[in-house]
């Protein structure tokens, strides 16, 4: 029997309206159309896509963006002066600096000079001291969208084993903070993680996001598992997950697709961020 595909195109679809009747309810009370600040150092053309996408989506949302496009060349000085000012102008709700930034630059310098309250990417030193404190505080886009995403298969993860391979500051980290506030046994794996396969195996939810095409394969999944691919990974053949879909969706109860599983709920989580942050200022 095949696994449920989880469709991250309809929850996110979901998510954003959820969000836009939300912003009207705000701002009908009231509130200030929400404002979402956006910066690019150089000319990536995949950035340039991204945050045009999330521009997009700020509008279909009946919220604000900017944008900021600053030269390849702009000091790391100047960077901070701007997110210093972002950070104090009372129009802005939402900071967003789209990484990577180029090489002389210091990314994490960067997302710690966002002020906290702004911070709808939820990377900086004081959200994520917040997450892992269990307080109230920004939570990081994908891996609250992963949350979302396990929800809408209705799985009850108080008590259920969660198994989570990769521990970067983006995903796996967060994850930890995020089911242990569900009542999940948490499990993180990695590079030095004796027997995956095995430990895996236990997971009655299984993410996978450490960035290796296809390493999950069906003797990593308990039966009826639900597996959730952070994944993605540019090969010949195209896009591919850190999960061999084919043989583990024959195994899984359900199961996120590359594309098209995890990355839309992205920039729907985004969205959610920058209202959450309106409301908090107002």
């Amino acid at each position: 029997m095949l696994a449920e595909i989880i469709d991250g195109k309809q929850v996110s679809a979901e998510v954003r309206a959820r969000v836009a009747s939300e912003v009207s309810e705000f701002v009908g009370g009231g509130g200030r159309v929400p404002v979402l600040a956006t910066v690019i150092v150089g000319e990536d053309p995949a950035s340039e896509v991204y945050v045009a996408n999330k521009h997009r989506a700020c509008e279909e949302a009946g919220m604000k963006s900017v944008h900021h496009g600053l030269p390849g060349d702009t000091s790391q000085e100047d960077l901070l002066a701007l997110v210093s000012n972002l950070g104090a102008d009372d129009g802005i709700d939402g900071i967003l600096v789209q990484l990577p930034v180029p090489d002389h630059i210091n990314p994490d310098e960067v997302v710690a000079a966002i002020d906290p309250a702004k911070d709808v990417d939820g990377l900086s030193p004081v959200s994520a001291g917040l997450l892992a404190g269990g307080n109230p505080g920004m939570i990081p886009c994908t891996p609250a969208g992963v949350i979302e995403l396990i929800d809408h298969t209705g799985t009850d993860l108080t008590g259920a084993d969660a198994v989570i391979v990769g521990r970067s500051k983006l995903v796996g980290r967060p994850l930890i903070s995020l089911l242990l506030d569900r009542n999940a046994t948490v499990t993180a794996c990695h590079s030095r993680t004796r027997d995956l396969a095995g430990v895996c195996r236990r997971a009655d939810v299984l993410i996978a996001a450490v960035g290796v095409p296809r390493l999950i394969g069906p003797e990593f999944v308990k039966p009826g598992a639900v597996v959730i691919d952070v994944g993605i990974n540019r090969t010949g053949n195209g896009l591919v997950g850190d999960v061999d879909f084919e043989p583990v969706s024959k195994v899984a109860g359900a199961i996120t697709p590359v594309p098209g599983g995890v990355g839309p709920m992205t920039i729907a989580m985004l969205m959610s961020n920058t209202l959450r942050a309106a409301r908090s200022r107002a």
